[in-house]
């Protein structure tokens, strides 16, 4: 068996727990292998580790999604949603077999008449148009061809079902279940207040255009972000390919809400 693994944050070079991890690997036999960049992944692999947070997973799919390679993520981050596991377990599972892998809707993105250098048009989490001054930005949506009303705000974000539990959640979007087949619509900071987030389906072909008085604003996708000209038509539509997630025992999505979000945490809920 082949596994790659990736390292974002130099300061996990050398950590204790990752050392542990490869070498009980190594000695059952499985070929581990540093990732770098797209052209690193090799033909057979079963998977790749990414070692960080969340967004060191979101860096690593950047990676290794065109190629469908799952990612286990590893958590030494914060919250670890993505990255959801911890480095004493992971070991054990892989070289058990107990381990699934579950395909997430991706998005993909494209801004008519921009040529934006290292553009890589896929979302894993989220799209955002934001403003880039104090000038508040006017965004209108066309959903299929049918205009909605224009949300002012600070931005505009189109969210995956996975990508609803990290900055939708913040910007007070919806929970969905990651498996779903949706896209969640969710304005940052928005100025009219009768425009609320909106859930519509995973197949719907969405096209946004940004204006504000600075003449220009950022396109976000995950942890990336871009300067384009406000007017810019930017359509979001399905990636060709999916996220491949590796999950770990019986780790699933609500336990998950409970343990990093405290969901639904009231003292009557204790159990005696």
């Amino acid at each position: 068996m082949k596994i790659g693994f990736y390292i974002k944050k130099p300061a996990l070079r050398g950590d204790r727990r990752i050392d542990d991890l490869l070498s009980r690997l190594a000695g059952a036999g499985i070929e581990l292998y540093e990732i770098h960049c797209r052209e690193c992944v090799r033909e057979g692999s079963a998977m790749v580790l990414s070692f960080g947070g969340d967004g060191t997973f979101l860096s690593a799919a950047h990676r290794v999604c065109e190629s469908g390679l799952p990612i286990l993520g590893v958590n030494f981050g914060r919250m670890g949603f993505l990255a959801a596991n911890s480095a004493d377990a992971v070991a054990g599972a892989i070289l058990s077999g107990s381990w699934t892998v579950e395909e997430l809707d991706m998005l993909q993105v494209s801004c008519e008449g921009v040529e934006i250098p290292d553009f890589w048009p896929y979302a894993v989490n989220e799209l955002g148009l934001h403003r880039d001054s104090a000038a508040m930005l006017g965004v209108d949506v066309a959903l299929d061809g049918n205009r909605l009303p224009t949300y002012w705000a600070d931005g505009l974000l189109v969210a995956t079902a996975a990508g609803s539990t990290a900055y939708n959640l913040s910007a007070g979007g919806p929970i969905c279940m990651p498996s779903t087949h949706v896209r969640v619509i969710t304005p940052v900071a928005p100025h009219n207040l009768n425009l609320r987030p909106m859930v519509v389906p995973g197949n719907t072909e969405v096209e946004l255009r940004g204006n504000s008085r600075s003449g220009n604003m950022v396109l976000s996708l995950d942890n990336r972000s871009y300067s384009i000209p406000c007017g810019t038509r930017v359509k979001v539509s399905s990636a060709p390919f999916p996220l491949r997630r590796v999950s770990l025992g019986k780790s699933n999505f609500i336990d998950a809400l409970k343990s990093r979000f405290f969901w639904g945490q009231d003292v009557r809920n204790t159990v005696e």
